[in-house]
């Protein structure tokens, strides 16, 4: 199942507060950016962010969840109204996420 446009449109909204978020159009779903890095995606309307230790610390409670089959799990994030709540988690995890590779010639 692919994620809506109106879905992505949401959670961007809700990120508005921080500046470099971007994405991807990804085979019917959206890889998301902050400051050039990865940080996750959306896949099938659910907000999944990568389990590095920071976003772990910030969400105890979160389920992992796989993004698509074959996939390394992710982290469902389940508070997506909250701004603050998630301009809080993408900017905790942003140091530790690995910087983009470089693009071949």
């Amino acid at each position: 199942m692919a994620s809506s446009k109106e879905y992505l449109e949401y959670i961007l909204e809700q990120l508005s507060g921080l500046e470099n978020i971007t994405y991807r159009a990804m085979m019917g779903e959206y890889i998301l950016y902050y400051k050039g890095k990865i940080v996750g995606g959306i896949y099938d309307d659910r907000l999944l962010v990568k389990p590095v230790k920071a976003a772990v610390r910030y969400m105890p409670e979160a389920d992992y969840a796989l993004p698509y089959e074959g996939a390394k799990e992710m982290l469902l994030v389940d508070n997506v109204d909250s701004k603050e709540y998630l301009t809080g988690l993408f900017e905790a995890m942003e140091p530790e996420l690995p910087a983009p590779k470089p693009k071949r010639r």
